[in-house]
């Protein structure tokens, strides 16, 4: 994510009116009251995703009102959902109020009035109302409500948001491209969950959304040496023809893609001095490898070297990411996210 505003850039007096007109360009516009306090404090990273974004900001104490005005002056026709992370946050659109409390997904619409108060930290997902493939009306009854967002598809969409916010990765065009695909998906099978209304969603985003539900759900499970194909099948109430043909869509099998999470994990823990008491073969069992012997051969067949060579030279090295492959060792670092002057970025919806 990139950062585009922080208040301490500014003089304590100009810190809220920066604001508003950072998030006039990257959101909507919006008026701000502040509450309680005298000064603004406060940051914004944005990260756009094709047509769509995705936003975290933290705030002192405000509200916020949407009036007609403003709407007429400029309306990005687009769906917000919120992710509160901390603080006390509270919506009021089409005459209904509604407090969040962390975790928990808001949604509303830059089409219409809205009021709100907030304090805290948030994340946001802006898209395009007419890319959502359901009924406009009824995607209405769900406006200004707190969906859970820590069970089922909110719990991804949730996870979805979090990675982006906290990953300094630096992704591609092509990658945001597909990374917003992933969003207008997760938000989609969210909101026709709650609406019931699965059969509107086209065939390709639901095979989607089921490729993460059940991606998801082998990421928490890695740990489990008994974990099969058949049980994963059942915990999503489809058959294990069905899961295999699933992963044959994304060009991995169910058993290859497993594994290779499970590697991916064991390298992370050998390279992290902070594990380093840990026995390489109690690292094996975390993820899921309950032979040690199974474990190191598996390791050297994918790097070339020895688990216990990998954590010496790694260590040695100084990295806590580097992958090693043969005799070349390479870190993966990347700077974070920029804290340069603040600027307005371009709407994404």
């Amino acid at each position: 994510m990139e950062k585009v505003f922080d208040s301490g850039d500014f003089p304590a007096r100009d810190a809220l009116a920066a604001w508003a007109e950072v998030t006039r360009h990257a959101v909507m516009p919006t008026a701000f009251r502040l509450v309680d306090i005298d000064t603004f404090a406060g940051w914004f990273k944005t990260m756009p995703l094709g047509p769509a974004q995705v936003s975290a900001m933290s705030y002192s104490s405000f509200r916020t009102l949407r009036t007609p005005r403003l709407i007429h002056a400029s309306d990005p026709e687009c769906l917000q959902i919120a992710l509160p992370r901390s603080g006390s946050h509270v919506l009021e659109q089409n005459r209904c109020q509604v407090p969040a409390e962390p975790g928990q997904l808001l949604l509303f619409d830059s089409s219409r009035p809205f009021e709100g108060y907030a304090d805290g930290e948030a994340l946001l997902i802006q898209l395009p109302r007419a890319l959502l493939p359901l009924p406009a009306p009824r995607v209405e009854r769900l406006t200004a409500r707190a969906l859970p967002g820590d069970e089922g598809v909110g719990l991804l969409l949730a996870t979805f948001l979090t990675h982006l916010a906290e990953d300094t990765t630096r992704y591609t065009p092509q990658d945001a491209a597909r990374l917003g695909t992933v969003g207008l998906d997760l938000v989609t099978a969210v909101l026709a969950h709650h609406l019931d209304r699965e059969s509107d969603v086209p065939a390709d985003t639901r095979q989607r959304a089921l490729f993460l539900r059940v991606t998801s759900f082998i990421q928490r499970h890695l740990g489990d040496p008994a974990l099969t194909a058949e049980g994963i099948a059942a915990a999503h109430h489809i058959s294990v023809r069905s899961l295999h043909r699933l992963f044959q869509q994304h060009g991995v099998s169910v058993r290859s893609w497993t594994r290779a999470r499970r590697m991916e994990h064991c390298r992370r823990d050998l390279a992290d001095p902070a594990k380093r008491h840990l026995a390489i073969a109690a690292v094996a069992h975390r993820w899921g490898f309950p032979r040690p012997a199974d474990f190191t051969r598996a390791f050297r067949a994918l790097h070339g070297i020895t688990p216990s060579d990998y954590r010496d030279r790694a260590h040695s090295r100084g990295t806590e990411s580097g992958t090693y492959s043969g005799t070349e060792s390479g870190t993966h670092g990347r700077p974070g996210p920029g804290a340069t002057a603040p600027r307005a970025p371009n709407r994404r919806c």
